[in-house]
């Protein structure tokens, strides 16, 4: 096999035996990772602040756990795991989805809701990883997704605290592998495009290659089984901006003052 074709996870073949905890399961895309992983028989934790949500769901799926918490919160963690504790013996994967945008220009910059989004795209994931990756290493086993977005490759405007707070957890994630490869331990990280949910909504310019949550779904759970490390899509999308990363900056913000709004 050639190397660039060599899985860089260890594939995953039958959800029955995957305990998954989603981070921001009650809409758009953590939503509808949770019905798809239920379906296909994974034991799934769904967490969010809106219980009520995540109640209609595991009402549904007798194998789907409801258990509210507000990631920005750095308490929640530990009095989450400690509710885990007789429901749940391990987490196989978890997923972090949770996530805030506010579409705004770098004069526009509102002091706490700078430190809010940061605190709920970032640092809830640094607190997630610190409250199970010990286990995980303990056992040699185990799973760490990371929703990013391609809004992280590039500096595009109106998203100016989103984009920077995606580009971190992009870079995290590359240290993450390195760190936890060889501990046989799965990172992914998810670069999704532009997908339609309540974030995406805000938006009033024209996304190319719009994908619905459960499109979105099938090709993070496809990257899963194929044991990408990035997973990345809509292909026609992410690929364009991958090229404009090889760019000169000058050719490059040309192309960005040519085709994005601003």
């Amino acid at each position: 096999m050639f190397p660039f074709r060599t899985p860089l996870n260890r594939p995953i073949r039958d959800w029955s035996q995957q305990r998954v905890w989603i981070i921001g399961a009650s809409s758009g895309i953590g939503a509808a990772l949770a019905k798809t992983l239920l379906d296909k028989g994974a034991n799934v934790i769904l967490s969010a602040r809106r219980i009520e949500r995540l109640l209609e769901l595991s009402a549904q799926y007798p194998k789907a756990l409801s258990l509210a918490m507000d990631v920005a919160d750095s308490s929640s963690w530990a009095t989450a795991l400690q509710s885990l504790k007789g429901d749940i013996d391990q987490i196989d994967l978890i997923i972090f989805c949770a996530a805030k945008y506010h579409p705004e220009r770098s004069w526009e910059l509102v002091p706490m809701e700078t430190e809010n989004t940061i605190s709920i795209n970032l640092q809830s994931v640094y607190q997630g990883i610190q409250s199970v990756l010990p286990s995980m290493i303990a056992r040699g086993s185990g799973g760490i997704a990371v929703i990013a977005s391609v809004a992280g490759y590039l500096g595009l405007p109106n998203a100016t605290v989103y984009g920077p707070s995606k580009a971190a957890l992009i870079n995290l994630a590359e240290l993450l592998y390195s760190d936890l490869h060889t501990k046989n331990i799965n990172v992914y990280l998810i670069n999704p495009g532009f997908v339609s949910t309540e974030l995406t909504a805000k938006n009033n310019f024209f996304m190319p290659a719009l994908q619905t949550p459960e499109q979105a779904a099938h090709a993070i759970i496809e990257g899963f089984e194929a044991g990408d490390f990035e997973i990345h899509f809509p292909k026609r999308f992410t690929f364009v901006l991958k090229l404009m990363q090889m760019l000169p900056y000058r050719l490059r913000f040309a192309l960005i003052r040519k085709f994005v709004t601003v």
